[in-house]
């Protein structure tokens, strides 16, 4: 009985935060509709949204409101719910807080993917994504070989993700160096990550992802509890270890290169939405749900800072998400380390 009241109040504590993160996120998403350098006025903004229902159109705020601000909202709420349920698998799985599709290579091999597209191919838009796409299964699936002795431990993967990211990063530099100047402008604004081309061919694809691979990263979820334990107590319980893993490392991975097709390798969102969850949940523990509404705020709300933190200059969003991230993850080495843990 004690046991099945803490659950239950553990449940019901995730419960409430989620709720509030929702809250959070609600009005994010209301006030990225109307403020910019055109403000709309809320009542506008909502005539704006039934007006494909009540067949009452104003031209000048159903584009600004429809075709401009909707989107980009909506793709930053889709690719950091991506981005966050991606990174707290990593680490849950990796039993390593510092472990993400950023840090152990997945991002920067949709990046050299996207630059190889860009400077040798000529691809552009929904090619690009493409590539993008290619670039980040295929460099999970080099990490996953490379990584197999027997089996896959957490330590290696991290370990040889982060040399196969130098080595990406390597092979990016060299493709500047032959690379033409607008090409390399090309290249740079889509390796920073950015929200500012938003449409519908970025949305529909993502938003199906998600409605797969979300359910499927839920179901899978429930098998990490075991995993954590580690390899031997797991096949005690009776866990398939090795499909278990590979399962969650491909849901994983799918999540975060569709994301980074999208939008870019975004840097961060993926790392510190996790642990924001876990602050705010306080128990420990990694509820999935609330991490995602987690990166759908941190996407959101630096996608705003970056539109409105300086007069007349938009910045791209990874510049916003890059900033903080950094500075979260020297506030956790710095606490790690006074509480005496790597």
């Amino acid at each position: 009985m004690p046991v099945t009241s803490a659950r239950l109040a553990l449940t019901r504590h995730e419960l409430v935060v989620t709720c509030w993160l929702s809250l959070g996120l609600a009005a994010l998403f209301a006030a990225s509709l109307y403020l910019g350098d055109y403000v709309v006025a809320p009542l506008d903004v909502v005539r704006s949204l039934l007006s494909p229902f009540t067949g009452v159109q104003t031209q000048g705020v159903d584009f600004i409101v429809l075709s401009l601000r909707l989107p980009r909202a909506i793709l930053a709420i889709l690719a950091g719910a991506g981005f966050a349920l991606s990174g707290v698998m990593f680490q849950t799985l990796l039993r390593n807080p510092l472990a993400s599709p950023d840090i152990v290579g997945i991002s920067t091999g949709a990046s050299a993917a996207a630059v190889f597209a860009i400077v040798v191919l000529g691809w552009g838009g929904a090619l690009l994504s493409f590539g993008a796409l290619a670039g980040a299964l295929l460099t999970a699936v080099a990490i996953y070989l490379l990584a197999w002795r027997d089996g896959v431990s957490p330590y290696r993967v991290v370990l040889i993700g982060i040399a196969v990211s130098a080595m990406l990063s390597a092979v990016i530099s060299y493709l500047f160096t032959r690379a033409r100047i607008f090409e390399v402008q090309q290249a740079m604004a889509w390796l920073v990550g950015s929200l500012n081309a938003a449409n519908t061919s970025e949305i529909i694809p993502l938003a199906l992802a998600l409605l797969i691979l979300v359910p499927t990263g839920l179901l899978l979820g429930r098998g990490l509890s075991a995993l954590q334990l580690g390899d031997d107590t797991a096949r005690a319980l009776g866990s398939r270890v090795e499909l278990s893993r590979l399962s969650l490392l491909l849901c994983a991975v799918a999540l975060s290169a569709f994301s980074t097709a999208a939008v870019g390798p975004v840097a961060f969102v993926a790392f510190v939405s996790g642990p924001i969850a876990r602050k705010l949940l306080g128990t420990g523990r990694n509820g999935f749900v609330p991490t995602m509404v987690v990166g759908s705020c941190v996407m959101l709300g630096s996608d705003m800072l970056a539109q409105h933190a300086l007069p007349n200059t938009q910045l791209p969003v990874g510049v916003v998400t890059g900033l903080f991230g950094a500075s979260f993850l020297l506030w956790l080495l710095a606490m790690s380390n006074r509480q005496g843990r790597v």
